[in-house]
């Protein structure tokens, strides 16, 4: 459990003070979630699911940890049968697989390097041939390189921000419309960092914002078609991208300059998605909606 942290349910859960996360820090991206301290809390077990996607089927790429696998327990618990996109994290997407089985639905693995635009296009592939369908398209992977100075941003790091985060949002999504019917769902996953900036994260801000565009843009092109385009805004969240991407001391205080003083817990993000994924969201495209613990902003 998060540390000194009251129990998931209790009425001062969301009113604790901040307090110190151990220094840590993994020398690769994507990082990974199974040795961070302490663990993120990806299930709310007080979430019990109605039914909402009962039948449906949901591509999650980075659904191997972080708010990827909330998302995916949260999708589980409301009926939906998955299909997970991630690089090569497989202690993770197994243990995320064995979660979701255990919630009694199935969950298809697919590794490999979404930066690729074919394998982009194989995961669709291979999960309308193992399902025979897809209702929802959830695009949430993504690395960020903190620099302290533009200058430092190399041409290397601008083609691996922008060809993680943005570039398989078009051909996941090209290979998807074949198959995607009216009632369907495509979220995406930006950042508060579109809106508020980023001083050390200038090249995956402008990713983020690209996605804030991308989502909007495509809402439009698909509103006649039946097929809802959003997305979520996250604050900073206990994930394995932070401790990723940042130092360790940086990790000791992370997310206390947020107004609720704390970083966000993966769950505290998955019924968003779930609400965009289902026919509750009937009425709602092109809206991004915003969990990042009262940063406010324009949106």
């Amino acid at each position: 459990m998060y540390p000194h942290y009251p129990p998931i349910g209790t009425e001062t859960y969301c009113q604790v003070k901040p307090v110190f996360f151990p220094a840590q820090h993994q020398n690769r991206q994507p990082g990974f979630e199974y040795p961070m301290q302490p663990q993120p809390i990806s299930d709310n077990p007080h979430y019990v699911g109605s039914g909402k996607l009962r039948g449906k089927v949901a591509i999650i790429t980075g659904g191997d940890s972080g708010i990827g696998r909330a998302i995916a327990l949260a999708f589980a618990k409301e009926g939906a049968d998955l299909a997970i996109a991630y690089l090569d994290e497989h202690k993770d997407a197994e243990a995320t697989a064995a979660m979701v089985a255990g919630l009694g639905q199935r969950c298809l693995l697919l590794p490999g390097d979404l930066r690729d635009e074919s394998w982009c296009r194989e995961v669709v592939r291979r999960t309308v041939a193992c399902y025979g369908r897809l209702n929802v398209l959830v695009i949430n992977q993504g690395v960020q390189f903190p620099q302290s100075n533009i200058m430092n941003i190399t041409r290397q790091q601008l083609e691996d921000t922008f060809r993680t985060n943005i570039f398989p949002s078009f051909f996941l999504t090209q290979e998807a419309l074949r198959h995607l019917k009216p009632g369907s769902s495509i979220i995406s996953t930006t950042s508060v960092t579109a809106y508020a900036g980023a001083p050390l994260l200038i090249d995956y801000s402008s990713t983020k914002g690209a996605m804030v565009s991308f989502t909007r843009s495509l809402s439009l092109q698909l509103a006649r078609s039946g097929i809802r385009v959003n997305a979520v805004a996250p604050g900073p969240i206990w994930t394995p991208l932070q401790v990723s991407s940042y130092s360790a001391d940086y990790i000791r205080t992370i997310g206390w300059d947020t107004p609720m003083g704390r970083p966000g817990q993966p769950f505290e993000l998955a019924p968003t998605y779930v609400y965009l994924a289902s026919d509750d969201s009937g009425y709602v495209t092109g809206q991004v909606l915003h969990v990042n613990g009262g940063t406010m902003t324009e949106s």
